[in-house]
C-alpha cells in the first residue's frame, strides 16, 4: 500500500494549504515493513488538469496541493488537495498513490499530545531564532534528551531558518521514529482505538477505519530497522530559477533530471529501494 502523507502550513482548517511537508509511505504487511521517501516541495513540476484555471500548467510540487484545495475550486476530482498532489506525482514521477493523509498544524500537534508527547535526542542544538533577513522566531532547542509536547515536535519539524530541506527532513524523521516508538509503549498502544477514532475525524484521508485499525496493528510488529527513510541525493539537486506566471515573477525551484526520479521512484514502489545502506532507520 502507497500512502501519500502531507502535513499542510495552515493551522485548524483544509479550506487552503501549501503542502509543507510531503511524504510517500510504502508499507508492506507481509515483511512487515515500511519505507518513507521524501520528496522536496520546491520541484518545478506538470500540474495536470486545471489549464483551464489562469492557463495553470505548471508550478512547485507544494502548489498541486494548494490548486486542489477546496478554497481555490480549481479541481473537482477525487481527494481535493491531496487527490490532485497525488495525480501530480504520477504525472511526472509515475508513483502511484493508494491513499492519502493529510493533517494540518494543529491535528499534528493534537496526534503528539494524545500520545503523551514524544522523547528525542539531539545530538545538536536546533537553532529557529530570527536572523538578519529573517524575522521568524521558531525558537531555540538545545542538545541532549528532550521531551517535546505537540506544540514543540512541531517547531522542531517546522524550522528551517538557517538549515535546508534534506536537514529538516531529517528532524522530521526523528520526530516521526519518536511517534512510532512512543505509539508502541505498553502505555498507549491499548489506547491506541481510541485516539484514532477521536481524532479520526480531525484528518483528511479516504483510508477507512478498518484499515486504519489494520495500519495500528501493524506498529508493534515494527522493527526499528524495518522503518526505513529515504529522498533524493543532494548530488542530483541544483538550486535554480523558473518564471511563474502566477507570481509575475521568478521564483526559486530544484532543477533535477526527472528520469533519474521517476527510476528512483520505480525502484521504491517495486520495494528494492531503499535498503539498510541507502536509508536510514529508526534508532
Amino acid at each position: 500500500m502507497n500512502i501519500l502523507a502531507v502535513d499542510i502550513d495552515t493551522i485548524d482548517d483544509y479550506t487552503y494549504g501549501l503542502a509543507d511537508v510531503i511524504r510517500i509511505v510504502r508499507v508492506d504487511f507481509v515483511t512487515p515493513k515500511v519505507t518513507v521517501f521524501a520528496l522536496p516541495r520546491d520541484l518545478w513540476v506538470e500540474i495536470p488538469g486545471i489549464e483551464d484555471h489562469y492557463g495553470i500548467t505548471h508550478g512547485k510540487l507544494n502548489q498541486a496541493y494548494f490548486y486542489g484545495t477546496p478554497g481555490m475550486g480549481y479541481y473537482d476530482g477525487p481527494g481535493g488537495g491531496a487527490g490532485l498532489l497525488a495525480r501530480t506525482l504520477d504525472v511526472n514521477f509515475g508513483l502511484q498513490i493508494d491513499h492519502y493523509g493529510v493533517v494540518n498544524m494543529l491535528t499534528f500537534m493534537r496526534i503528539v499530545d494524545a500520545v503523551g508527547g514524544i522523547d528525542i535526542y539531539l545530538p545538536a542544538p536546533i537553532d529557529g531564532r530570527p536572523y538578519e533577513g529573517n524575522p521568524i522566531d521558531m525558537g531555540y532547542i538545545p542538545s541532549g534528551q528532550q521531551h517535546f509536547n505537540g506544540d514543540q515536535a512541531l517547531r522542531m519539524a517546522r524550522i528551517r531558518q538557517k538549515y535546508n530541506d534534506l536537514i529538516r527532513h531529517e528532524h522530521q524523521n526523528q520526530v516521526i521514529c519518536a511517534l512510532k516508538k512512543k505509539i508502541a509503549t505498553p502505555e498507549v498502544l491499548p489506547k491506541l482505538p481510541q485516539i484514532i477514532t477521536a481524532l479520526r475525524d480531525s484528518v483528511l484521508t479516504d483510508l477507512t477505519p478498518q484499515q486504519l485499525a489494520q495500519l495500528a496493528c501493524l506498529v508493534p510488529k515494527l522493527k526499528a530497522e524495518n522503518v526505513l527513510f529515504t529522498g533524493l541525493p543532494p548530488e542530483i539537486l541544483s538550486a535554480s530559477r523558473v518564471y511563474n506566471p502566477q507570481l509575475k515573477d521568478e521564483t526559486f525551484v530544484l532543477d533535477v533530471d526527472f528520469h533519474v526520479i521517476q527510476d528512483y521512484a520505480g525502484q521504491f514502489m517495486a520495494g528494492s529501494w531503499p535498503n539498510e545502506t541507502d536509508g536510514t532507520s529508526c534508532p
